[in-house]
C-alpha cells in the first residue's frame, strides 16, 4: 500500500516520474486531451482546516482525471461528534479508493493509513505538506531545471512548510539556508534529522547570499490568529522585499506556498515582479496531484 505521507518516504526517482508525469499532464490538459483513467474512482476528502488551492486542486483533479471527489469537513461526518480515528478509518477506508486528509493533527493521517486499507495523502498537517513541495519542485524544474546542486533559502517561521523544505532538501539533493528567528526555528528532530542539508541562519540577507530560490509563507499561519501582533515584532528583519533579493543570484526564483499577506512576509514589488513564480506555483498544485494520484490508485 503506497501513502504520501512525508516527502521523504518516496525516492528521488519515484518524484522525479511523478513531476514528469505531471508536466505531461499538465500539456495534455492544456491541449483539450480527455484522461478519464480514474473513472468510478472515489477519493474522500477529509478537511478540518479551510482550504482555497487544496481543495479547488484535488476536486478539480479528480474531475479531470474521470473520478469523484467527496469533501468530508469535521462539520459533515461522525469524526467531528467524538467516533475514534480507527473506527472512521477503517469504514471510510472500506468505501472509497482513496483519502486526502488535511488536519491538525500529524499523528491522525499516520493512524487513518495503518486502518483504512487505501491509499491516505497528507495534504497539510501540524508537521509538513508534502503536496505543496510536489508543486514546488514542478514549477522549478518547469522554469529553471534541476534543482540538485541548487541552494534554496526559507526566510521566516520554521513551520510545517519549512519542515517539508527540509525534507525535500534530502530527496532532491540540494542545500537549504533557513532563516528564521531565535524562537521560531525548526522543530529540533527536524534539524537533527536533516543537518547535513541545511544551514541555520538568524540574519535574513546572510541567509540569501547568492541562492537560487527564495521561498517565505506568512508569518502566523492558521491557529495562530492570536500571535499576530506578537510575531509581527519577531520578523519584522524577515520580510522578502527587494533589498533581500538582491543577495540573491540575479535570476533567482520566489515562491510562496500563499495565502500572502503584501506588505508583511513579502513585498508586492516581489510577489507581483518578475521573479516570482508564485502564480505558476499556485496553477501546478492541480497537475502535481493528478500526478500523485494516478501514481497512488492506479
Amino acid at each position: 500500500m503506497k501513502h504520501f505521507i512525508n516527502l521523504d518516504e518516496l525516492s528521488n526517482k519515484d518524484f522525479n516520474q511523478i513531476i514528469n508525469h505531471a508536466i505531461v499532464l499538465k500539456k495534455q490538459h492544456k491541449s483539450g486531451q480527455i484522461n478519464k483513467t480514474l473513472e468510478n474512482k472515489t477519493l474522500a476528502m477529509i478537511f478540518d482546516k479551510s482550504s482555497t488551492r487544496t481543495r479547488v486542486s484535488f476536486e478539480t483533479g479528480m474531475t479531470q482525471l474521470g473520478g469523484h471527489a467527496l469533501f468530508l469537513s469535521d462539520r459533515d461526518i461522525q469524526l467531528g461528534r467524538g467516533e475514534p480515528i480507527i473506527d472512521s478509518a477503517i469504514v471510510i477506508g472500506s468505501m472509497v479508493d482513496g483519502v486526502v486528509m488535511r488536519v491538525s493533527s500529524h499523528k491522525d493521517i499516520n493512524t487513518f493509513a495503518q486502518n483504512a486499507n487505501v491509499p491516505i495523502i497528507n495534504a497539510l498537517s501540524d508537521e509538513s505538506h508534502p503536496c505543496q513541495l510536489l508543486a514546488d519542485m514542478m514549477t522549478y524544474k518547469e522554469h529553471k531545471g534541476d534543482i540538485q546542486g541548487k541552494t534554496v533559502a526559507w526566510i521566516g517561521d520554521g513551520n510545517n512548510m519549512c519542515h517539508t523544505y527540509m525534507q525535500a532538501a534530502k530527496v532532491f539533493n540540494f542545500t537549504l539556508n533557513i532563516a528564521a528567528p531565535e524562537n521560531y526555528q525548526p522543530n529540533p528532530s527536524f534539524i537533527e534529522k536533516y543537518a547535513d542539508h541545511i544551514h541555520l541562519f538568524t540574519d535574513a540577507k546572510a541567509a540569501c547570499q547568492a541562492v537560487d530560490l527564495v521561498v517565505t509563507d506568512v508569518w502566523a499561519s492558521m491557529g495562530q490568529e492570536d500571535e499576530q501582533k506578537k510575531r509581527e515584532i519577531a520578523f519584522k528583519d524577515f520580510q522578502v522585499n527587494d533589498d533581500l533579493m538582491s543577495s540573491a543570484k540575479p535570476d533567482a526564483a520566489f515562491m510562496h506556498c500563499l495565502p500572502a499577506h503584501r506588505g508583511e512576509e513579502v513585498s508586492a514589488s516581489v510577489i507581483d515582479g518578475s521573479q516570482s513564480l508564485v502564480w505558476n506555483e499556485a496553477e501546478n498544485r492541480l497537475h502535481a496531484q493528478k500526478a500523485l494520484l494516478l501514481y497512488l490508485l492506479t
